[in-house]
């Protein structure tokens, strides 16, 4: 599967929203409002995971070199992993919102 392929909208398994493909030039793997996200990678991209658990936002981290991530956590195999927020495109991360419930804000 191309990239170009994998950067298409969808709807959020968790809270149902309508989630348009980013248009920054990267990918989006995650709902903007709810920031859930689908395990279907085992390494980044690959789309090899066969557990297709819904994982949950549960941190926000933040890399000088890749701003702003959200970690996510599978709620069927437990597995971790982060993913870069989506700025500067339509339907950007609602990470503030997020970051004011965990108190990290």
């Amino acid at each position: 599967m191309s990239r170009i392929t994998e950067n298409t909208a969808f709807q959020c398994e968790h809270c149902g929203a309508g989630v348009a493909a980013v248009t920054n030039g990267s990918f989006r793997n995650h709902c903007p409002f709810c920031l859930y996200s689908k395990h279907l990678d085992n390494e980044p991209g690959d789309r090899l995971s066969t557990c297709r658990g819904i994982m949950r936002p549960i941190q926000i981290d933040y890399s000088g070199k890749k701003g702003y991530q959200i970690i996510h956590e599978c709620n069927k195999c437990g597995k971790k992993q982060r993913n870069k927020a989506a700025v500067n495109t339509i339907q950007e991360d609602d990470i503030l919102r997020f970051m004011k419930a965990l108190n990290q804000y």
